[in-house]
């Protein structure tokens, strides 16, 4: 037994300590891919409600079950799937009644009709982004993508492109335009796009996307005529489900059908349903291009579990079901952005360096926090982003994002605030101490 005890040990020293300065251990992708802000951040946060303080988590892409519970027509058709047995390996594609289902789903409430072989099942809606990026994108490739936007950068480098990021001010609500994408896309492989967007909660409108569109309808036509590889458009859509406030989704084949061979549609239920942990998303694009992405995530292993697809399936056919759910859930959602946003507005009124933009759609307020040139009562200057994150966590007990996250470089004072996980009470707790953290400055 001491022999035991003594040798996993050892084998806890010799694993946790790696040797020294040994050249090439890991890969230079790995080596170089940044980890996540938002999960630093988020480690913070915890850290600081596990210590009773009061916090406002403002931080993360996700749901507070006890706020936003998934619907219970989903929740009753995974548990009675598990009690069926619907336990082993699914097609790595999918279960044909969930691409069927999904297929339905988008004729019903998109008018786009896709055959099924254009639909490809994932476990969340991240492996159909890594999925397009590896199955569209060679080493050296151009990749155009806004910014702020979530982790175009980090797929860019793991699939070993060039990014090209298009930086989107408040002025454009945040999203590129065709004057911005115009010079930018001969040459480019992949488009990638997001409405409504993450971090900004803000989404295309009509003339916006069909000038986008027409960009790449025209670049394609000449690339045609050259005999050369051509533009795609990765649409990530899986907000598109949470519009309010007047905002009508649109989509890039729904404005112009000949971009259909050149457009992969990603979704899934995580953010539509409030399902972030049933792990079940899709892409939806040509259907050439659909195989070969079910090729790359059957190697992975990233498909999403049997019994949630079975429920999914079901629950997709439901009309009447998902519209009783977003009846209440998109109505919680919005009430928590617009008190956020009024909030805000309220300060900016008093004269407070404070700005929002109106939200649109998602569970995002984009909103500028500036007090830079300011001092803290302790005497520390606020002079970037992270200084203001760290003064609001300490002081008032907000817990944001900055644009940093999300591929930003300036210093603007620009954060996102996602309400999620955060009750109407919390928020209107926040207000008053965000009001005083800022009067609190000198």
């Amino acid at each position: 037994m001491a022999d035991a005890v003594r040798s996993a040990q050892d084998l806890a020293v010799l694993a946790g300590t790696a040797p020294a300065a040994e050249p090439g251990r890991i890969s230079e992708m790995a080596a170089t891919l940044t980890g996540s802000e938002i999960l630093r951040i988020s480690g913070e946060v915890r850290a600081m409600v596990a210590a009773g303080r009061p916090v406002c988590d403002l931080t993360v892409g996700d749901f507070n079950a006890r706020q936003f519970p998934i619907p219970a027509a989903l929740r009753d058709g995974i548990v009675a799937a598990l009690g069926r047995g619907e336990t082993n390996y699914p097609p790595s594609n999918g279960l044909g009644a969930l691409r069927e289902a999904v297929r339905r789903f988008y004729a019903r409430e998109l008018g786009l009709e896709y055959p099924v072989s254009s639909v490809v099942v994932t476990g969340g809606s991240r492996p159909a982004i890594y999925a397009t990026y590896r199955t569209l994108v060679d080493p050296g490739d151009r990749v155009v993508y806004p910014v702020p936007s979530w982790n175009n950068n980090h797929y860019v480098h793991l699939v070993g492109g060039v990014g090209v990021p298009v930086r989107c001010g408040p002025e454009e609500r945040f999203l590129p335009g065709p004057d911005d994408l115009r010079p930018l896309l001969a040459g480019a492989r992949l488009l990638a796009l997001n409405s409504p967007l993450n971090p900004a909660g803000t989404a295309f409108d009509v003339p916006a996307l069909e000038g986008i569109c027409d960009l790449v309808v025209a670049e394609n036509a000449a690339r045609a005529r050259r005999g050369e590889r051509r533009l795609f458009v990765m649409y990530d859509q899986v907000y598109w489900m949470l519009c309010f406030g007047g905002t009508t989704h649109v989509t890039p084949v729904g404005l112009r059908p000949e971009l259909a061979p050149y457009t992969v549609f990603v979704d899934g239920i995580s953010k539509a349903f409030a399902a972030t942990g049933v792990r079940v998303g899709w892409a939806v694009g040509p259907a050439d291009v659909v195989a070969r992405m079910s090729a790359v995530l059957g190697h992975m292993g990233a498909w999403a579990p049997r019994a949630e697809q079975v429920a999914t399936a079901a629950f997709l056919e439901d009309g009447a079901a998902i519209r009783a759910f977003h009846a209440k859930f998109i109505h919680a959602v919005q009430g928590r952005l617009d008190r956020l946003h009024r909030g805000l507005q309220a300060l900016a009124a008093d004269g407070f360096p404070v700005a929002s933009t109106p939200p649109m759609g998602a569970i995002y307020l984009a909103a500028r926090i500036h007090p830079f040139g300011k001092r803290t009562p302790a005497g520390r200057e606020l002079a970037t982003n992270e200084d203001v994150r760290q003064y609001l966590l300490e002081r008032a007990g907000l817990a944001v994002v900055p644009f940093q996250a999300f591929g930003s470089t300036e210093e603007d004072g620009w954060f996102r605030l996602s309400v999620g996980a955060a009750s109407e009470e919390e928020i209107a707790a926040l207000l008053p101490r965000l009001r005083e953290a800022l009067a609190a400055l000198a």
